[in-house]
């Protein structure tokens, strides 16, 4: 199929999440941007979240690991379930007693100003490289399937990318994105649906023949049990679990959406019912990336990594199967994107600018504000994007995650901290505690050796690095 074309599938698809952006849009203020007027039905939440929590990184890069990994990433999504379960019961029923709109309010009321300003920082750190991270993936595979070929540069193609995601989130925010995320959910798991079929029909093999040809090539193996292995299954399930509960449980962006459901209750059964659609669709995740190994090795493909899926459904596919892969890649990009861009722009109005509590300003002054953000944030996610172009990583998933155990971990540090104990801490030393704890986390990452021996430290340096941070704020504290 023409790059042509399939540009204009791209467009007919932005055009239909427009259509939607301005039906839910209408009348919208910085309420319902920030929170969606706590009015937002709790099973297009839960669905929508599915989008939002995989990405366009999931969609490529969990199925191209299956060659190096197996089946091993099964064991962090057991660790997501049970971070899922600990969110649902402990952090949301805290956000809803406390009424929050930004979730470091807490910060504030437990610990002091300092804390609060510390926390949405290293949100807004956090999720501005996570999200481009995750947008450059995608933007590098339409650059190279579809606007290369009109000899349009990179980052002209982000800036594309950008806009659309702007236009259609500027005025309703998360009211919109509720929305806007259930289509692209749908979208994303159709097209994963296909793709498996596509391929078992195409190579003649049933369920049982799939996985006994994926056996055979040593793809299935799902739990490891050597202890010195980064992919040991404690380890693993570990780091899924804390994982889950800091760049879900503590992101403004994950949990913005949770708490503009209507009641707690429903914020609950949201949550839960996230967990156990993630082992499912994470399951098929992984049983995909088998058969795009069988699949290349039939067609005799040599890519490999995040380069695999695309190079099969774009040169190795019929031209719909290549539309279907295109369309489903931005519907598992948008969502990231669009809610990362909305929530890093509500941290940053209520958060840094204290814009709840401007009395001095107009809600029209507000609105205003808070575009400017959204505007600036979108340049942000430029700049990021193309450093990660410079960068040119080829397995995003990996950088994500390790990006993550240094940034989240302060979070898990002040929230444990704030939750599990009564003492209060010297909130003036609070933001050079933080700042030392992943520093620390660096040192014994690149000296792992010699700390520990054939011991090998993986993704549950996060774990280590909220320990850290909780020692720190235990030796500032006292009791009440």
């Amino acid at each position: 199929m023409s790059p042509g074309l399939l540009f204009s599938f791209v467009i007919a698809y932005f055009v239909i999440l427009l259509i939607v952006a301005w039906y839910t849009g209408r009348n919208s203020n910085n309420d319902s941007f920030f929170i969606g007027n706590r009015n937002s039905n709790w099973m297009l939440v839960a669905f929508g979240m599915i989008g939002t929590s995989l990405s366009g990184v999931t969609f490529v890069s969990v199925p191209g690991a299956v060659g190096k990994d197996a089946f091993t990433y099964f064991q962090i999504t057991l660790g997501y379930f049970i971070g899922y379960i600990t969110i649902a019961y402990i952090l949301i029923p805290l956000y809803y007693r406390l009424q929050l709109t930004s979730i470091y309010n807490y910060l504030s009321t437990r610990f002091g100003p300092r804390s609060y300003k510390t926390g949405a920082s290293f949100f807004i750190l956090s999720r501005t490289l996570g999200a481009t991270a995750r947008l450059y993936l995608v933007v590098r595979i339409l650059q190279d399937a579809i606007l290369s070929s009109f000899g349009v540069p990179f980052w002209v193609t982000t800036l594309i990318i950008l806009f659309m995601i702007l236009v259609y989130t500027y005025e309703g925010g998360v009211k919109t994105i509720v929305y806007t995320d259930t289509l692209q959910t749908t979208c994303m798991l159709a097209g994963l649906i296909i793709c498996v079929f596509y391929i078992l029909h195409t190579m003649n093999l049933s369920f049982g023949e799939s996985i006994a040809a994926m056996e055979s090539r040593g793809l299935t193996k799902i739990f490891v049990f050597d202890p010195n292995s980064k992919l040991f299954f404690v380890k693993q399930i570990l780091a899924g679990a804390f994982i889950t509960i800091t760049m879900t449980g503590l992101d403004q962006e994950m949990m913005q959406k949770n708490i503009s459901v209507k009641t707690l209750k429903d914020s609950k059964k949201n949550m839960v019912s996230l967990a156990f659609i993630m082992l499912m669709v994470i399951g098929l995740f992984l049983f995909l990336g088998g058969l795009l190994h069988l699949y290349g090795a039939q067609q005799q493909v040599t890519a490999e990594g995040d380069n695999l899926f695309p190079a099969l459904a774009l040169h190795h596919m019929p031209p719909v199967i290549s539309v279907i892969f295109i369309i489903a890649l931005i519907s598992a990009l948008f969502p990231s994107a669009d809610g990362a861009m909305t929530a890093l722009t509500s941290s940053f109005c209520i958060d840094i600018l204290d814009m709840q509590r401007r009395n001095d300003w107009s809600e029209a002054q507000k609105k205003k504000y808070r575009q400017r953000i959204h505007l600036l944030m979108a340049f942000v996610f430029l700049l990021f994007v193309l450093l990660f172009h410079w960068i040119n990583n080829q397995s995003m998933i990996g950088v994500i995650l390790k990006v993550a155990t240094y940034t989240y971990g302060p979070l898990l540090g002040l929230f444990a901290f704030g939750i599990f104990t009564k003492r209060t801490v010297n909130d003036r030393l609070v933001p050079l505690i933080c700042i030392a704890a992943p520093l620390l986390c660096y040192i014994v990452d690149k000296n792992q050796s010699a700390i520990f021996g054939q011991f090998q430290i993986g993704l549950e340096l996060l774990i280590i690095n909220g320990l850290f941070t909780y020692i720190g704020l235990l030796g500032i504290s006292r009791s009440k």
